[in-house]
């Protein structure tokens, strides 16, 4: 009885033994050898191992398998279109740009950062040339009109509401003078000079209104004409003939007494002038970008997340197809060694290749139990 226990015991422990060991090596075989090896022209079977031997169907295999069941558009766009992906989204940019609004470099070093060809000449230059540009369309254009043409209605309503005003001013200015020491002076001035000039008839007058001056007489008279509704209505009825002979006269006419090039000139320094684009070019990016900092997190910086997400999500099928991701995991898995593929699957199933030389062992135990028994009641 010992001995068939012993027997049985023996043919269960080299069952196990025979189940585990070939259990384990047919998963190293799997991989190894690494390379075939030959015995002169003959190859030794099984060499080398069945995915080193077969590694390029394998890259294959996986690259359809990341492009047709992993990575596919329709998971891509549903990552793209998460809520939470979008809040992750938003958040990392609101972190990148912060150094943006607080940035103390120029706005000219921010350009030679990013190498944009952008300086203060060339702005400048830019500037001129568009001013140039516009002011000979304007007067291409414009030339042939005449002036009432091409000012704007309300420029022209403007104006003729300020000739009241013009006149009154004239008025008031020309009362003023002859009010002054030195309008007396200049009207005895005047009527001095027209008096000598007049011979014996300035005397005589000068001996009509004896030891009072002719000026003084006149004075006060220049004043009430001057005040006189009739004079101020001779001046507006001037000024608005005036201004009515201007608007139909041509803007051609006009122009070619101007100076040209000196007006382009004085256009092109004002606007430089106002604008400072040096200046502007020389202060730190954040007092241009800090006052708009919560406009852009609030509003700019979300639309500009779900704008990008809604063009990715609608573009992954044709980036994909372009990236070619299945040729890229094809070649990647081509251009790793047999040892580094080997240390990737056991990595992921090691445990798996064990539980299944221990099922090996296992069967070939139960397989040597199995055969005991049989032997001993054969005995």
């Amino acid at each position: 009885m010992t001995e068939s226990l012993l027997l049985i015991l023996f043919m269960v422990i080299i069952g196990a033994a025979i189940g585990g060991v070939t259990n384990s090596l047919a998963i190293k075989m799997l991989f190894r050898p690494y390379k075939a090896y030959y015995i002169g022209k003959w190859k030794v079977p099984f060499t080398p191992g069945l995915i080193p031997k077969r590694r390029s169907e394998l890259a294959e295999q996986l690259g359809k398998m990341v492009v047709e069941h992993l990575l596919t558009p329709e998971s891509l766009q549903n990552k793209l279109l998460n809520a939470d992906f979008k809040k992750d989204l938003s958040r990392w940019l609101e972190e990148e740009t912060e150094p943006i609004f607080q940035s103390e470099k120029s706005v000219e070093e921010w350009m030679k950062t990013f190498h944009l060809p952008i300086s203060s000449e060339r702005i400048n230059s830019v500037m001129d040339d568009w001013i140039e540009t516009k002011a000979l369309e304007w007067k291409n254009h414009y030339s042939s009109y005449s002036i009432g043409e091409a000012l704007p209605e309300k420029w022209q309503e403007k104006v003729e509401t300020k000739i009241p005003v013009l006149v009154d001013w004239i008025a008031n200015k020309a009362e003023q003078y002859f009010d002054s020491p030195e309008g007396k002076a200049k009207v005895k001035t005047m009527i001095d000079d027209f008096l000598k000039g007049r011979g014996t008839l300035g005397n005589m007058i000068g001996m009509f209104l004896g030891n009072t001056s002719v000026a003084d007489k006149v004075q006060p008279e220049i004043i009430k004409f001057i005040k006189h509704e009739g004079t101020q209505e001779i001046l507006y009825n001037l000024l608005t003939k005036e201004w009515e002979k201007l608007k139909n006269k041509k803007l051609e006419e006009v122009l070619e007494k101007l100076p040209e090039r000196e007006i382009i000139l004085s256009l092109q320094n004002a606007v430089k002038n106002t604008v400072k684009v040096e200046e502007q070019l020389s202060k730190p990016l954040n007092q241009w970008v800090a006052p708009y900092k919560k406009q852009f997190l609030e509003n700019v910086l979300p639309s500009w997340v779900d704008l990008g997400i809604n063009l990715l999500s609608s573009k992954v099928a044709n980036l994909m197809e372009k990236l070619h991701l299945q040729q890229i995991v094809q070649e990647q898995v081509n251009s790793f060694s047999t040892e580094r593929l080997e240390q990737l699957v056991l990595g992921i199933s090691r445990r798996e290749f064990k539980m299944i030389t221990y099922l090996g062992a296992l069967l070939g135990g139960i397989i040597g139990l199995i055969q005991g028994g049989i032997v001993q009641l054969l005995s």
